[in-house]
């Protein structure tokens, strides 16, 4: 829920981010939901071996306003990762879902309980949404910290995922001149430390960094890509088999599930406010 707006400087940032690259449950090629694989890992971490890989069709459910409601029969959730207790993540387990935690990454927000441990040094410009300001990146000693014990938090409720939010500031007025390879070096710390606890990791939009980006992430998670004209873009991570879990707000979906069938996307059409209901793209025997 953090599609933001491309700047004229911004495109600078993408031109010189180019220039640096020089449906089941569990489907074939993935992990049970929950599920470790033996070994020596100390209790409560996942095994790297183990990382979930969800691959391109799956279809998602992504609901991060109210209380998860599990009844949607789709093999993958995403949900907020602060206001989901690891009751809420072992109810979707049982029920045969993979899970997703979402994690804001690129911004301060002071509704969240670890508001306080950010210094004001690497508090930006406000982004748009209410109580948010844009974090400076570059800062990773002190940020690094921070998003490692949000990361702990998703691994011990026992999610599957992280989805990493607002991995594009370098596109935006975020009032630090932060470029397109401060982002490259953000994300993939964002992307290591992920893996380093076992969960899976998506890329959040930031579409012109895809090329340098597939190897690093596990799926990609993008919103409006038929709006802007763009899914295309996203097609590294698909014939990498990796999932795209898209979502459009304006556009209906005679504008672009034909196209996202033939792309392969996990496409569906959302409100805003990212509540229970959801639109999925039909899949052909619902045609």
């Amino acid at each position: 829920m953090r599609r933001m707006r491309r700047t004229a400087a911004a495109w600078a940032n993408v031109l010189a981010a180019l220039a640096l690259a020089g449906c089941s449950t569990t489907p074939p090629g993935t992990t049970p939901p929950g599920t470790t694989s033996p070994g020596t890992t100390p209790p409560g971490t996942k095994s790297p071996a183990a990382r979930w890989e969800p691959r391109p069709g799956l279809a998602w459910q992504w609901q991060l306003d109210g209380k998860v409601d599990p009844s949607v029969d789709v093999p993958v959730y995403d949900i907020d990762g602060f206001e989901n207790s690891a009751a809420d993540v072992a109810r979707l387990h049982r029920d045969g879902r993979n899970v997703i935690c979402y994690i804001n990454v690129g911004a301060w927000e002071d509704f969240r309980s670890d508001n306080d441990a950010f210094p004001r040094s690497v508090l930006g410009e406000p982004n748009g949404w209410a109580g948010e300001r844009w974090l400076d990146i570059r800062q990773i000693p002190v940020l690094r910290p921070i998003m490692e014990r949000r990361f702990d938090m998703c691994r011990d409720k026992g999610f599957d995922a992280v989805e990493p939010d607002l991995m594009e500031g370098y596109n935006n007025d975020t009032g630090f001149p932060l470029t397109a390879r401060d982002q490259l070096g953000y994300n993939r710390m964002i992307a290591a430390i992920a893996h380093e606890r076992g969960l899976s990791v998506g890329l959040k939009n930031d579409l012109p960094q895809i090329p340098q980006l597939v190897a690093d992430f596990d799926f990609a998670v993008n919103e409006e890509c038929a709006q802007y004209d763009e899914c295309a873009e996203l097609t590294p991570f698909i014939e990498a088999g990796k999932a795209v879990f898209h979502v459009e707000y304006a556009v209906p979906r005679s504008g672009f599930c034909a196209e996202s069938r033939r792309l392969n996307l996990s496409s569906m059409v959302k409100r805003l406010e990212l509540g229970v209901w959801r639109k999925p793209c039909p899949v052909d025997s619902d045609r």
